[in-house]
């Protein structure tokens, strides 16, 4: 059956990862999506190398697996917006879209008679969703912004990381590119519902996101700990500040998670690690207590921890009932058994490599079920098919090739 929105079509103008990563999204979830590329550059994460995607033979392409990560299921088109006819082209895209995607600098397309108010005016049902660093309004709105320096400003490394006065203690940023993710799935929420709101009103809107934004939201009950409090909440390593014991230990032979996430789950803990004498002792029979007594509460629990081994740990916590596992790197990440059951990594076709093996999407409906099918697209893979789409000849693809405009 088709996807949910496979009656949608995405003018993708973004590059690198969070407008990508949302048209990514959409184009999972059955949109067509066409992605806009600089002529012989393409998107600036095509260049994020090494690694390579290697083919059939073994050999690497030139198709750096960054961008693997964030363009599945696209089309892919060149076009310089910064020539007349270029923009005549995306105008023309943009009549024909539901949505349009971009995330250049605040007003950038303006200039290029491609803003909100330009393209709304030739397709009042569009939904224009702009992604900056900063928003479109306030102090810093034309100021460029990246993952990493977000994560810094909105706080996030100040609450990640080692505590400062331990062994590689500091701030330390996420081990992907959370803010740039994030803003993209809530570009993906807000989309959809905007086409919900399309549907009884049959207006489309203006999308304002920003990575700022998404960090500040994101937060979450760090957020809330120091609007409650007034006092910046610090860096707490692995464990957590609000919940104990809910941390990683040291074990035998490695290291574990426990997450003890309420009383009850701390009593079975400790009957599996034979130690009820830890729910009698005052400092840690409730949670508010532990958490008041973190500091003896890791002293008497690292010692019991380096008695067993990982696999011991967890085979006795499970059977527990207590929610525990294993810190798995990506190699015996994509070997788990459950991951592999829920078909997680799957391959599809490339232009180049033949097949590139890719992650598949979280989500799973009932009625109207995910299919991959096209893999990242190759630098202008798709020209001459969405031209020809637009009524363009084929004498004209080739003069709009010669003029450097696609």
């Amino acid at each position: 059956m088709p996807g949910p929105l496979s009656h949608i079509r995405v003018l993708d103008l973004t590059r690198v990862l969070a407008g990508p990563w949302c048209a990514q999204n959409l184009a999972d979830l059955g949109a067509e999506v066409i992605k806009v590329e600089r002529p012989k550059k393409g998107d600036d994460s095509r260049a994020y190398g090494p690694p390579w995607i290697k083919d059939a033979a073994g050999k690497e392409t030139r198709e750096a697996a960054y961008f693997m990560a964030a363009n599945r299921g696209k089309k892919s088109i060149t076009i310089d917006i910064a020539k007349p006819a270029g923009q005549a082209i995306v105008r023309d895209l943009a009549k024909r879209s539901d949505v349009l995607l971009e995330n250049y600098k605040t007003g950038d397309l303006a200039r290029y008679g491609l803003g909100y108010e330009d393209l709304k005016a030739l397709n009042p049902r569009l939904i224009y969703c702009s992604i900056t660093g900063f928003g479109q309004t306030g102090p810093y709105r034309e100021r460029p912004g990246f993952d990493f320096m977000v994560q810094g400003m909105g706080g996030f490394m100040s609450v990640t990381g080692e505590r400062d006065d331990r062994p590689g203690g500091g701030p330390q940023r996420a081990g992907v590119p959370i803010v740039d993710i994030m803003t993209g799935m809530y570009a993906t929420i807000a989309v959809t519902a905007a086409i919900a709101s399309r549907e009884r009103t049959g207006a489309g809107q203006y999308i304002d996101m920003a990575l700022l934004d998404t960090q500040v939201a994101i937060l979450a009950n760090q957020g809330m700990n120091y609007l409650a409090t007034g006092v910046p909440p610090g860096r707490l390593g692995n464990t957590h500040p609000n919940i104990v014991p809910y941390q990683s230990f040291k074990t035998k032979d490695g290291d574990i998670i426990l997450a003890c996430g309420n009383d009850n789950l701390f009593n079975k803990f400790c009957e599996v690690a034979d130690a009820m004498h830890l729910p009698k002792d005052p400092r840690f029979a409730t949670n508010a207590k532990r958490v008041e007594n973190r500091a003896a509460m890791d002293e008497v629990l690292a010692p019991i921890f380096k008695q067993r081994t990982t696999a011991e740990w967890v085979a006795a916590l499970e059977k527990g009932g207590v929610p525990c596992g294993p810190i798995n790197n990506l190699k015996e990440v994509f070997d788990d058994p459950q991951v592999k059951a829920r078909g997680m990594r799957i391959e599809l076709p490339h232009a180049t490599a033949g097949k590139v093996p890719l992650i598949r999407s979280p989500m799973r409906f009932s009625g109207t079920p995910i299919e991959h099918a096209m893999g990242p697209p190759t630098l202008g893979q798709h020209t001459d098919e969405v031209l020809a789409s637009l009524g363009r000849s084929a004498e004209e693809i080739a003069r709009l090739k010669q003029e450097g405009v696609v």
